[in-house]
């Protein structure tokens, strides 16, 4: 098994988050993880992108051009990601803030509201997770019982009581999901 993921969006999304959630979450599962972030200087509204591939063999690379799966949270990561995606493969998507929606036919295409999870979970710091518990529906690469051990690995010792709040998060995001084609 080898997954290869682009999460892509804005900064203050939890992008880099969520993929350093999935990363940990896949080395307690005793798998081959590489993280690879990218962001411009700016953090917060600037583009920002993580790569991670989840494999159970060696990962010769962390550099890819193609991808199994693209996380994509605002319309300049759809327009610069979309056509990366490997025929046959995922594009998991929120609609907020996206005024062209996907249009190949050869890739699996899904979306959640995560704002709207985030909004019923009562924090809209969890807007990640309802998308990694969205992700994660789709395709179980990670077990829950991993997630929970990497929510504990990310998530400070000081912030240790929202570790219940983001797993309610990713547990609704996973119930939320629309498979649209």
């Amino acid at each position: 098994m080898k997954e290869e993921i682009i999460i892509a969006g804005f900064g203050g999304q939890g992008v880099l988050s969520m993929g350093k959630i999935l990363a940990y979450s896949a080395i307690m599962q005793d798998m081959e993880v590489t993280w690879m972030p990218s962001y411009g200087p700016e953090m917060r509204g600037g583009t920002a992108n993580v790569c991670v591939i989840i494999s159970d063999k060696k990962i010769g690379s962390p550099i890819l051009t193609k991808y199994d799966t693209a996380i994509i949270l605002n319309q300049q990561s759809m327009d610069k990601f979309e056509a990366s995606v490997k025929p046959g493969g995922l594009l998991l998507y929120d609609p907020s803030g996206i005024t062209r929606h996907p249009s190949r036919t050869d890739i699996r295409v899904c979306r959640i509201d995560a704002i709207e999870v985030a909004g019923k979970i009562g924090n809209s710091k969890v807007y990640n997770m309802a998308v990694m518990g969205a992700y994660l529906k789709i395709n179980p690469v990670v077990t829950m019982e991993n997630v929970e051990k990497g929510l504990a690995k990310c998530i400070p010792a000081r912030y240790s009581d929202l570790i219940s709040l983001n797993k309610a998060a990713i547990e609704e995001g996973m119930n939320s999901v629309e498979v649209l084609r």
